[in-house]
């Protein structure tokens, strides 16, 4: 048996919008048709996908299930869609790139509009756990993360490395140090991100590395939040070296003994490399890259 496109299209706007009057006008299809369309493709194979309420609808579980394949679907129609659009003109389209900090993305949009500025461009911004999430639901093309595992579903290439340091404000005994040793972190009050942030994964696997504990005695999600409660005294934290920002009631410290690293990679998933607006931002992150290792060669380097 095989499944009737207009079909899928009508369950996946209703699941997505939460009910029939809001698919009907995103799809400029009449709610009777809609409404149709799903009967017939439940009653073919005998399942049932949305339970119907007075004004919206509710997934069944195997209708979850289906919906999760159909974002997947309607991706991939989108790219045929950009694909053919795009097809001896410049690349157009819709560019949603996922990034734990608005650093190198700022830098590589910057680059990639200069290239494409037909193409439009919006960012969803989180720790890296949820980067990740972001590509393997099909809710970004692209992404910039570190330090998360391996998915054989997901294409990482390496962009930059950058040290790890720590910081403190003025009141703090090591505020005119230029450097700290790791064992010294032990004592210390933390204020950290969140568990799933880049730059706590890579100190904490350090910390344990050295067989130390560290006292987080504040957890916060926003870096702007951290800087805050350090800056008013309430602990120190840790930060990725090209993230930290002159202050003058805040000083950062190199660690001595252990260099702590975060790789910062491009990502996106292996089932849209043939997305062409994939395909120019990665032509982008390779230029930019290529361009780092000239002014490198050149001059000693501090963070990669």
């Amino acid at each position: 048996m095989s499944i009737v496109f207009s079909r899928i299209r009508a369950f996946h706007a209703v699941a997505e919008h939460g009910g029939f009057t809001a698919a009907s006008r995103v799809l400029n299809v009449g709610q009777p048709t809609l409404t149709i369309q799903v009967k017939e493709l439940e009653e073919s194979y005998g399942v049932e996908l949305l339970i119907r309420k007075s004004r919206t609808v509710e997934l069944t579980k195997t209708g979850a299930a289906l919906f999760e394949i159909t974002r997947g679907i309607m991706k991939f129609c989108d790219e045929a869609h950009e694909l053919l659009d795009a097809h001896g003109q410049s690349t157009k389209g819709h560019l949603r790139l996922a990034t734990v900090g608005p650093f190198h993305a700022t830098e590589i949009l910057a680059a990639f509009n200069r290239d494409h500025p037909g193409v439009q461009i919006s960012t969803l911004l989180g720790n890296s756990e949820r980067t990740l999430r972001h590509i393997t639901d099909f809710e970004a093309e692209v992404a910039i993360l570190a330090e998360v595992p391996d998915d054989p579903r997901v294409v990482m290439i390496p962009y930059r490395t950058h040290r790890v340091v720590v910081f403190v404000n003025g009141d703090h005994p090591w505020f005119h140090r230029k450097s700290v040793k790791l064992h010294e972190l032990a004592d210390q009050r933390f204020v950290l991100r969140e568990r799933g942030s880049t730059t706590r994964r890579a100190f904490e696997a350090a910390i344990q590395r050295e067989g130390l504990t560290i006292n987080p005695v504040f957890e916060i999600e926003s870096r702007e939040g951290v800087w805050k409660a350090v800056e008013r005294g309430l602990g120190i934290s840790v930060v990725a070296d090209f993230e930290f920002v002159p202050h003058p009631n805040l000083r950062a410290l190199e660690i001595q003994g252990r260099a702590i690293k975060t790789q910062y990679s491009v990502a996106y998933h292996k089932d849209r490399a043939h997305s062409p607006i994939i395909k120019a931002f990665i032509d982008t992150v390779s230029q930019m890259k290529a361009g780092f290792a000239k002014v490198s060669a050149k001059q000693p380097r501090r963070g990669t």
